[in-house]
């Protein structure tokens, strides 16, 4: 079985720069998945120094696709695409500014057949910026990689 140190994130999600939105996977079991990423001034959805909404929400998604990447690539499967299906309790607390690190959570609530249902926190340290709780439906679509 691979580790997530044997595992390139070009392996593990379908996105490609500019789109990418995490650094490293930082840890990952059936239920918990933790990414890490550092908020860049070239990121494209930095506005005005600071992450948008609508990079916080594409962090919390690609979060979720690492998650099941990793399992797929464990399994000896291969990557497939996800769509967010829903998003309920979106909350921005604080949007982060270009140099600080952001660290996502997401913990799986649901699963049922290729349906998730996952609750995600965004944190800067200790302090929380935001939280949403997301639907991904898997494809059965193998992402190229």
């Amino acid at each position: 079985m691979r580790t997530i140190d044997d595992i390139t994130l070009k392996e593990l999600i379908p996105q490609r720069p500019p789109f990418v939105m995490i650094d490293r996977l930082l840890s990952c079991d059936m239920v918990v998945t933790v990414t890490e990423l550092e908020v860049r001034e070239d990121n494209v959805f930095v506005a005005e120094s600071r992450l948008s909404a609508e990079g916080l929400m594409e962090n919390m998604a690609q979060t979720c696709a690492a998650r099941m990447g990793y399992i797929n690539l464990s399994k000896g499967d291969k990557v497939k695409i996800g769509v967010i299906g829903a998003v309920s309790g979106f909350d921005i607390f604080r949007t982060p500014k270009v140099g600080e690190k952001i660290v996502t959570t997401i913990e799986v609530i649901e699963e049922l057949f290729q349906i998730t249902l996952a609750q995600a926190v965004v944190r800067c340290g200790t302090e929380e910026l935001a939280q949403a709780k997301m639907k991904i439906a898997l494809m059965d679509i193998d992402a190229t990689n």
